[in-house]
């Protein structure tokens, strides 16, 4: 299905940065007639994240569109400059927060963003973060707020803070139904989702503020919940965009942030990801680092590791169908002709 860009200026070769070809998506302008669902992209990441994000969401969309014509538009906040983000290509690309408050959209996801502050209120962006939430709840007929962007999203409506853990959520982890709704109908009783966090919401807060969680992790902790105002709040802990290589990029990353002596501790391979070999040749490194004579020698080992590494991807079907039941939902409003109605995917159900 194809998912058209709303842009007059893209091509193929800027969205993946020359180097991975788009999966399945085909890329065209947005000026086709007949009627779509509108999507719009508030993409917050910063340095290599930023294109893979948008790669990642758009592969999502186009695997979840089951038939239904997609047009995606992107936006970023105030404050990300064309350094972190892809130069030129953020410059021609991708709007204000202006021009998204002067629109409606039937739908919009919004990413989060490695905070930069102890408190997500002092955050640069955070003035036009709770703009944008507010022209949502008016103007779309659902949000989808991801990772830092839904501790953000409940922090200003509810007054509801995340709470550190004493180890990173790393990995892909079995999550289970917490309650009945449409957008995990068809999921089996127990799906994978990949987490990549050091904070959480307690279940007990967000249900005292009125959210419906919809699925845990199996062990403890929330994965996904939901909130019904005038238009439907989806909020993800998880990462269901992510691409089979992305939690493998992350842990290089913080690799080397260790090694340059920018974290303290060296990280913990993510938990459910890597076969039991890897993850084992991965902790030997680990374990010896502190004997192992140079850094170089330490991060060449390490990759060495990760190029061998075969991961198989266990939540693309899931996050396919979360999203397609997501999109669904959307198309089911919008072919009724309730523009900006109460959602059928309500709470009632």
């Amino acid at each position: 299905m194809v998912v058209n860009v709303n842009t007059n200026r893209f091509n193929r070769d800027a969205a993946t940065g020359g180097t991975r070809p788009l999966r399945r998506a085909s890329w065209r302008r947005s000026d086709q007639p007949g009627p779509s669902v509108t999507i719009g992209l508030v993409n917050n990441m910063a340095g290599a994240a930023f294109q893979a994000t948008e790669h990642q969401f758009v592969s999502l969309l186009d695997a979840a569109s089951g038939g239904i014509p997609i047009q995606v538009s992107f936006y970023a906040l105030p404050g990300l400059s064309r350094t972190e983000s892809g130069g030129e290509r953020f410059a021609s690309h991708y709007a204000g927060i202006d021009a998204l408050l002067n629109t409606r959209l039937d739908g919009i996801i919004v990413t989060g963003r490695e905070p930069k502050m102890a408190s997500l209120c002092d955050e640069p962006y955070w003035d036009s973060f709770t703009q944008v939430l507010e022209w949502a709840r008016g103007n779309t007929y659902s949000a989808i707020w991801s990772c830092l962007a839904a501790h953000a999203a409940i922090l200003h409506m509810d007054g509801i803070r995340r709470r550190k853990s004493d180890e990173k959520n790393f990995g892909v982890f079995e999550c289970v139904h917490a309650s009945d709704h449409p957008l995990t109908e068809g999921l089996p009783l127990r799906f994978r989702v990949p987490h990549s966090r050091w904070n959480g919401v307690a279940q007990e807060d967000l249900v005292r503020a009125g959210y419906r969680v919809l699925s845990r992790i199996a062990d403890g902790g929330v994965d996904s919940f939901v909130k019904q105002d005038k238009s439907l709040f989806v909020f993800f802990q998880g990462h269901l965009e992510y691409e089979s290589d992305t939690l493998m990029r992350e842990y290089r990353r913080d690799v080397g942030r260790y090694i340059r002596g920018e974290a303290k501790t060296y990280p913990l391979p993510p938990q459910g990801y890597f076969s039991s070999s890897t993850e084992n040749a991965l902790t030997r490194l680990r374990q010896g680092a502190a004997a192992i004579h140079s850094n170089a020698e330490l991060l060449h080992g390490v990759t060495d590791t990760l190029e061998a590494a075969k991961i198989k991807n266990t939540w693309q079907r899931s996050a396919s169908l979360i999203y397609r039941n997501w999109l669904q939902g959307i198309w089911t409003q919008k072919s009724a002709g309730r523009h900006h109605a109460v959602a059928t995917m309500s709470l009632s159900r």
